[in-house]
């Protein structure tokens, strides 16, 4: 239920569509503070900031596009839940595919670990003799 409630009636804007767009604005961006929310579902302080700070813009007469460029412009790549690809975020969007990747190559490795066919075993010559001594009379020389 939390966050439901993260958007208080006081925050809501009265135009019922520009309310829906502070809304799709703000489920866009991530939380500074609680970092796996969005703005929209966190009830941060500074979430409720950056809220306000939206919904301000959109009064103004900025786009939908013109707000997450000033937030983004702001805070950096880090407030977009998806930030844009380029050199600095390339590991950030590769890192699930590379895990993934890592993933399979330790099962592949470990299944062709487990259908390697051990060989017979070598005794050595101080085995041989130890077993020669104890009487055992098989064919040692396998």
């Amino acid at each position: 239920m939390t966050p439901v409630l993260a958007v208080t009636p006081a925050e809501k804007l009265s135009d019922p569509a520009m309310e829906a767009r502070a809304r799709a604005i703000t489920s866009e961006l991530r939380c500074l503070v609680c970092q796996n929310q969005s703005v929209d579902d966190s009830d941060a302080s500074l979430a409720k900031d950056l809220r306000t700070l939206v919904r301000d813009k959109l009064k103004e007469g900025l786009t939908d596009a013109q707000v997450k460029d000033y937030v983004h412009e702001r805070y950096g790549d880090f407030v977009l839940l998806r930030p844009p690809v380029k050199m600095e975020t390339i590991l950030l969007w590769t890192a699930p595919l590379l895990a993934l990747l890592a993933g399979a190559a330790a099962v592949w490795t470990a299944a062709r670990r487990r259908r390697a066919p051990a060989g017979p075993a070598v005794l050595t010559e101080e085995e041989r003799v130890r077993l020669k001594a104890l009487g055992v009379e098989r064919d040692l020389d396998r």
